[in-house]
This record gives structure tokens, sequence and C-alpha cells, in this order.
């Protein structure tokens, strides 16, 4: 059988054809070890368990969050042999495994982030009192589906629900969940607010709700977002980063739209309550004209009696100076060529005068004028 000899080149080409057709795409799980991030860019990283050890390498925008050595962790990629830096494995995607590994990664995504002030509630946006359409990011088959719709139209009919179908869980989780959120918010018309939900699970199960693409997804969201997950021991970082959190989907449900009959209960109870105000208010205002208008009739009596006085004293006073009322006791005018005479000055014997009494008047003629 004749030798085949191929350059170094040739050998890197033919094995990489190789694991493309045979090993397309690898799960490893193991230890994390010497993890390092280059340039703010390239992940470098190796699994380990007692016996070997695998490379790997990959871009920062596949993590799920920040990751140190000593986490378990499973990782997917294609292996592959480089010409230059040896045999690799490109990972797609890693994700912490078991319950200690998957806490300390979110407790480490979450310092980053709180950091940063994703979880500040003064970021927190109010949701529509009444939203006309919702946007649900969930597993349409889902039990968390059916529970939402159906608490949903029991609590308020007729709101548009557009639903985009993803993934929950799995490495393929969180990709679908940023997209899903990026596709409502480059809407023309988008919904007036968000849901994204799932049941409750596992701490593996619910990871990709505690991915830093998927936080990061959810904070930067134009549109008020509501994270229902359905798990009450641990809560995940989306739901800290969301406008609000539920505890589950049918919670959800409850936050997002008003409950119709208590609204309607309400809505008779303030009828009741203005109805009653206003009689209230017409009672008080028919008290306060009635006190007014004693108080003017009282006021106008007080004047009218006073008046009344006045005219009495007026008309005694009219009396007293009366020149009819001097004649009754027995006073007289006496005038002289039309003119009353009030003293003896300028009068002379002979002359005539006119003496009026009460009852009629007397012409005479002076005789005599006695001074006093």
């Amino acid at each position: 059988m004749q030798e085949i000899v191929i350059t170094p080149s040739d050998f890197v080409a033919l094995l990489n054809q190789t694991l493309e057709i045979a090993y397309p795409v690898v799960t490893i799980e193991g230890e994390l070890s010497s993890f390092r991030v280059s340039k703010g860019r390239w992940v470098y990283f190796d699994l380990k368990d007692e016996f070997a050890s695998v490379s790997f390498f990959g871009s920062v925008y596949q993590l799920p969050g920040p990751l140190e050595d000593g986490l378990n962790v499973r990782v997917v990629g294609s292996p592959r042999l480089h010409p230059r830096f040896g045999f690799t494995v490109n990972f797609q995607s890693i994700q912490p495994v078991g319950e200690g590994a998957i806490k300390k990664a979110a407790d480490l995504l979450a310092k980053k982030l709180e950091a940063e002030g994703l979880f500040a509630p003064e970021r927190k946006r109010p949701l529509p009192v009444i939203p006309k359409t919702i946007g649900l990011i969930t597993a349409a088959g889902s039990a968390a589906y059916a529970d939402f719709i159906k608490i949903l139209n029991e609590r308020w009919g007729g709101v548009e629900v557009q639903v985009i179908d993803v993934l929950v869980q799995g490495d393929k989780s969180p990709s679908q969940l940023v997209t899903a959120i990026q596709t409502f918010n480059a809407q023309a018309h988008p919904p007036d607010v968000l849901v994204m939900t799932r049941g409750g699970g596992s701490a593996e199960d619910l990871a990709a709700f505690s991915d830093e693409r998927v936080v990061r997804a959810v904070a930067t969201s134009r549109i008020p977002m509501v994270v229902a997950v359905g798990h009450e021991v641990d809560i995940s970082l989306a739901e800290l980063a969301a406008d609000m959190r539920a505890s589950t989907p049918t919670n959800a449900a409850g936050v997002v739209v008003p409950d119709r009959g208590q609204e309607l209960a309400n809505l008779e109870y303030e009828k009741r309550h203005l109805g009653n105000t206003l009689l209230e208010i017409q009672k008080n205002r028919l008290a306060g004209i009635k006190e007014l208008k004693n108080y003017l009739t009282s006021v106008v009596n007080a004047v009218l009696k006073d008046e009344l006085q006045n005219l009495a004293a007026a008309k005694n006073m009219s009396r007293l100076l009366d020149p009819k009322a001097a004649l009754q006791r027995g006073y007289a005018i006496i005038s002289a060529g039309g003119k009353h005479i009030r003293s003896v000055k300028g009068l002379s014997s002979g002359e005539e005068l006119s003496v009026e009494l009460s009852d009629g008047k007397i012409n005479s003629t002076i005789n005599k004028i006695l001074k006093a």
C-alpha cells in the first residue's frame, strides 16, 4: 500500500472536514478553568475533569454573564483544529449547571448589573391602566400561555394579544427571548405592554431568565415590561430588571389588566358616593339659603322698624312745627299788607291788620301801639 503524505495545511483541512461530518456540534460539561477575556471581545477557557482538559474559544457576546473558574458549566460548540493554535472548540453557548453553579453565576451577574443601575427603582415605569394591545413572549403551547390568556379574558376582555412563541429553557432560549423583545420594540405601532412569562421549574430550567443578554434586553425595552417566572424561591434577574414583576403567569394577567367586575363595583360605589355627596351639598346649600333668608329678613325688618320710628318722630316734629297747631293753642297770625308781622316796629296807627285764628280771620285797625 502506497504511503499517503500530506502537508500540515492539508491535514488541518482534512481533519476539520472529518470533524464537521462526524461531530458538527458537541455538548461538553465540566469544570471551568483558565477563564479569560481578551480585548473585551474574545473568550478563552478550558473545561476539565479528573482526567482531561479541553480548550475553548469564542465571542464575549455568547456569554450568559460573568463567569469564574471553578463553576460547573455545559458548553455547546464545534470542534476545530486551528492551523496555528492547535485544537479548540468554538463555543456557541455556555450555561452553568447545578444549583450551586447557577446561583453563583447569577450572583456575579446581579452584582455587576446592580452596579450599573439596571435594577434601580427610579428606572421603573408605570404600566398602562388598561392596555389595548399586549405583547406576550412565552411558549405558545404551554400551561403558562393558557393560564395567562384565561385569566386575562376573565378579568378584562377585548384586549388584543400578540404572541411570539419562544423556547423558555435550554441553550437556545436566551437568544429567542432577546429576539422577541427586539421584534416587539421594532414595530411601528408596538404593544402597550410586554409580558414575558413561563411556569416554574428547576434552577437549570429557569437559567435563561438570568442570562445577561436577556436581562439587558428587558432593561432597555422602550415598551414597559412585566416578567413573570413561576418560581417563588428565587427571583430571576430579568424580573429585577423589569418594570413590574409578577409571581406567576396568572398573576401577570392580574397585573396588566384590572378586574372588570371589581371596576364595575367601584364605579357603582363611586356613583352612590357622588349621589350622597351631591345630596349633602344640596342640603347644606338649602340650609345656607334658609339661614341667609332669615338673616336678610331680620335685617330688613330692623331697617324698616328704624325707618318707621324715624317717620313717627318726623310726623311729631312736623305737628309741633305746624302753624295751625299753634293757632289751636290760642296763638294768632297777624299780617299786614300780605306779610306776617313779627314786631311792632314799622307799624303805625290806623293801619289795617289781618288776624288769623284757628277757626277764621279778623280784619282790624291799629288804634294804639304799645311797646314792651
